[in-house]
């Protein structure tokens, strides 16, 4: 390692610890030749992956922006931001750890858009009506139709379930 002050190749590490995150290490090295001390950091160089925009542009992946189209999308809901760091942080590591060096954004957008449904169906549906891009009212109501026919859904098999329960209990 190269010495800050006077620029000496051949610098002796004296100590050297797990950094406080656990993700690097640090040392601190000395200078035979000027007595400088200093300190490094070692990390693992992750590969960031490109993201593939719909109109064919290349970005690095950016956790910020997930964060920023959940924050839109959950404005005034009732989502703890701890709640939303949490969702950033699962997309994040599913893709900042993928082996892939191109993802398609639309990709991303669905794996966005899979979590909000689970969270908030006012803001998965927010975030869907920027995300799909809908052309008309029309479109924007089959989402919402979509959506309703899942809620009814899940609320009729409990129906049927607790039903069952009774009817179970009547003949014992």
């Amino acid at each position: 390692m190269k010495c800050p002050e006077c620029g000496h190749i051949d610098t002796s590490v004296i100590d050297s610890r797990l950094a406080k995150e656990g993700n690097a290490i640090r040392r601190r090295r000395e200078c035979p030749k000027c007595n400088a001390r200093f300190t490094t950091y070692e990390r693992v160089e992750n590969m960031i992956p490109m993201v593939i925009k719909k109109d064919g542009r290349r970005e690095p992946f950016d956790r910020q922006k997930i964060k920023q189209g959940l924050l839109k999308a959950c404005e005034k809901r009732p989502i703890s931001m701890d709640t939303i760091e949490r969702v950033v942080a699962r997309i994040a590591k599913k893709y900042e750890d993928s082996t892939d060096k191109e993802i398609p954004a639309s990709e991303i957008g669905s794996a966005l858009m899979a979590e909000l449904k689970e969270l908030d169906k006012v803001a998965y549906v927010r975030f869907a009506s920027v995300y799909r891009e809908f052309k008309d009212i029309s479109e924007f109501m089959e989402e919402l139709k979509g959506l309703l026919k899942t809620k009814l859904g899940s609320k009729n098999e409990a129906k049927t379930k607790k039903t069952a329960k009774h009817a179970g209990r009547a003949t014992a």
